[in-house]
């Protein structure tokens, strides 16, 4: 028969067994927690010096960025000075050559001279335009955009109507989204004007939060079937795809161009 002086000792025994275990397990979740401590120390040293990697390279991209404006500036000024310049001298002296041309001939052959010096000064200011990085705006391009197309078709029989929808004119777009967008257009605008055989053009804008869409549209005689795809098609889609974009073509009730790009 077991005594209470037994009773105590095992009491005693089973209190120290308790201690020891309390304190062993303490000490393990010390020690997992005093590792997780180093761990998460490591991650946010790690991420920190990833950060500052990746803020290292964006300032050099940025630097990079400054540069290539400052040197598109830098043509852009060059060309303005130089070569607009030496553009309108070229103008003014066959102006003056054809004040004193007698013959036909001469003065037919001095009014192409002059023509090709106007279509080199519209060539010029679209160089300059796309260079400006202060037009990477939805409301830049548009705002060329209407100028050119009215330009263009002012002496044709075509009538055009210009559209916009949901635009937020601040909205950047890179240069060579821009510049790409433009050149489609221009294609656009000079196969309505040679082939559609149309009255009536609609040049459309239209933004969908980060989605822009550009569509040409005319009342001509379209696009048959078996008629084969010709080089200005291709090269719109080929600048589209070049800008992760799109273009699609359309031939009911005249032929009608999609562009749509992400901004």
């Amino acid at each position: 028969m077991i005594n209470q002086e037994d009773l105590n000792e095992i009491k005693l025994t089973y209190i120290i067994i308790t201690i020891v275990m309390l304190f062993f397990v303490g000490f393990i979740i010390f020690v997992v927690l005093m590792y997780n401590r180093k761990q998460l120390l490591y991650i946010k040293e790690k991420q920190l010096k990833e950060a500052e990697h990746q803020n290292q390279l964006l300032q050099k991209e940025l630097e990079k960025q400054k540069s290539i404006e400052k040197e598109r500036e830098r043509i852009s000024h060059d060309m303005h000075d130089d070569l607009g310049a030496g553009i309108s001298a070229l103008k003014l002296q066959a102006e003056f050559l054809k004040q004193r041309a007698e013959g036909d001939e001469l003065k037919s052959d001095i009014n192409e001279l002059l023509k090709t010096s106007e279509e080199m000064n519209i060539s010029m200011r679209e160089m300059l335009w796309s260079l400006n990085s202060g037009n990477d705006t939805l409301g830049s391009f548009i705002d060329y955009s209407k100028m050119y197309a009215r330009n263009f078709l002012k002496r044709t029989n075509i009538q055009l109507n210009i559209e916009e929808e949901n635009i937020i004119f601040e909205t950047v777009i890179t240069t060579e989204q821009r510049r790409n967008l433009f050149l489609c257009l221009k294609e656009a605008l000079n196969n309505a004007y040679k082939h559609s055989q149309s009255s009536q053009l609609k040049l459309s804008f239209i933004q969908k939060d980060k989605e822009f869409m550009m569509k040409v549209s005319d009342n001509g005689i379209g696009i048959h079937s078996d008629q084969s795809e010709g080089n200005g098609l291709r090269n719109m889609k080929v600048r589209m795809k070049e800008q992760n974009g799109h273009c699609e073509v359309t031939t009911e009730n005249g032929t009608h161009l999609f562009f749509r790009i992400d901004l």
